[in-house]
């Protein structure tokens, strides 16, 4: 209970500061910067657009070709958003702002960061962590990203091995030579963040093991007694991404299966997550569906944001992800229209037959969305997904099953984490398209709206 009430605080706390910045944007300086203030044609509702980068919008630093175009048509002729856009990535190695400009010179039309969400990004709303002394581990600025976020108490694995020099010796070349250097002895860790793939695996993964085996002491003998562990919160869960190489190349969800296969054998427990962040975790398309809600703020709209269209590479995340949030949406308009049939004494919501034939979601794929984020909100209908074939997937070298439910098998295809369970019928997108301008054309086609 405790941290379902801690989870419902920070989403508050989150809201209420993202709400506060649209209300500071609707300036007319600032709002004149990168938005037009075309309201949705009257009757066709209003729409936002998720877009994923790697392999939607770039292949490593490389632009896609149809990205620039399509960004051309999804902009008016003084540069403005014509419909309220958020970037959604897995990548989590930098400052948002740092993305947005690096996305800006892509595309050549303006990026702010408020369009940007990070897989760390709804660390925000874990307040209940934010004054723990958390372990990092990825490459990057983790350090100021963490303290970006909320986390006041933060050590990097460069600063653990420092002040414990003994532990880091699988390269011969790094260990102490000169006799035993002595320990600094830091406080202990509360809680383990791991942000994103780091660089040197083998000083990560024995580190953080020491860290779990020794209740955030690594000074201490390691004990498998110590079980469940401190704390561990892991963003971007992709086995595979798509930068300029002909073939995918490993994600930070290699290294989470590193880390939980090694944890397991040493001590024959399951490594369990306080929380899975990114794609495809329910709660990283609530903290997106907030930026959009934000966005539509920014050009105007007065009608709330109906359908979502999320567009992306890899089935196993921006696909699964974004039809499970769209299950999600489904059971939350059930929920919602139960508690007005109780309350008025009306009849049987025509919902709750499909609902209630769709398995229950698991805690980890909600990733804290169920408490954080009540059915009273006022959320979109639909959120449609939409894959492309310029990244992960590929028409050349795996064809979608028609019947996924007969003809995929979790050992052939399924590149989910091992706490997301498979379920072949999330991984089928609403539409396949070669590549994101036709994606971005199909949705106007789709809203009967024009893109040019």
């Amino acid at each position: 209970m405790q941290r379902i009430r801690s989870l419902k605080i920070g989403w508050q706390l989150l809201k209420s500061s993202c709400e506060g910045a649209g209300k500071h944007v609707n300036t007319p300086t600032s709002t004149s910067r990168g938005y037009s203030h075309l309201p949705p044609q009257s009757g066709s509702g209003s729409f936002g657009l998720l877009f994923d980068i790697d392999g939607v919008l770039v292949r490593g630093r490389t632009p896609i070709p149809a990205a620039k175009q399509c960004f051309r048509n999804l902009v008016d002729r003084n540069g403005k958003y014509k419909v309220p856009v958020v970037f959604v990535t897995n990548a989590g190695n930098c400052m948002r702002q740092a993305k947005a400009e690096h996305l800006s010179h892509l595309l050549e039309v303006e990026v702010c960061p408020e369009q940007v969400m990070l897989s760390h990004s709804p660390l925000r709303m874990f307040t209940q962590f934010h004054k723990m002394r958390v372990l990092v581990s990825g490459q990057g600025p983790v350090e100021e990203v963490a303290h970006n976020l909320g986390f006041q108490d933060v050590i990097t694995i460069d600063m653990l091995r420092e002040a414990y020099p003994l532990l880091d010796v699988v390269d011969h070349n790094r260990r102490p030579k000169d006799g035993i250097p002595p320990t600094k002895g830091l406080r202990p860790i509360d809680a383990v963040i791991l942000f994103g793939e780091p660089i040197r695996w083998e000083t990560n993964l024995q580190l953080i093991v020491d860290v779990l085996l020794t209740n955030g002491n690594p000074d201490n003998p390691w004990s498998s007694m110590r079980y469940p562990h401190i704390p561990v919160l892991a963003c971007n869960m992709d086995l595979l991404w798509m930068a300029e190489a002909k073939n995918p190349r490993f994600g930070h969800g290699m290294f989470l299966v590193c880390l939980e296969s090694l944890y397991k054998k040493v001590t024959g427990y399951e490594l369990k997550y306080e929380a899975l962040i990114g794609k495809p975790s329910v709660v990283t398309y609530n903290y997106a569906e907030l930026l959009i809600r934000q966005q539509a703020e920014r050009l105007g709209w007065t009608t709330p944001v109906k359908r979502l269209y999320a567009i992306g590479d890899n089935p196993m995340a921006d696909i699964y992800g974004a039809n499970l949030y769209n299950r999600y949406l489904q059971a939350s308009r059930h929920t919602k229209a139960q508690m007005q049939a109780k309350s008025s004494g009306g009849g049987a919501d025509p919902l709750a037959e499909t609902v209630d034939e769709a398995p229950k979601m698991t805690s980890a794929e909600l990733g804290g969305a169920s408490s954080a984020y009540g059915a009273e909100e006022d959320l979109p209908e639909s959120c449609s997904s939409i894959l492309v074939c310029t990244g992960v997937y590929s028409r050349d070298q795996q064809e979608l099953p028609s019947d996924p439910t007969h003809t995929v098998t979790e050992q052939q295809i399924f590149h989910g984490h091992r706490d997301f369970r498979f379920d072949p019928s999330l991984t089928q997108p609403s539409f396949v398209v070669q590549d994101v301008k036709e994606a971005v054309e199909l949705v106007f086609q789709q809203e009967g709206r024009p893109l040019e």
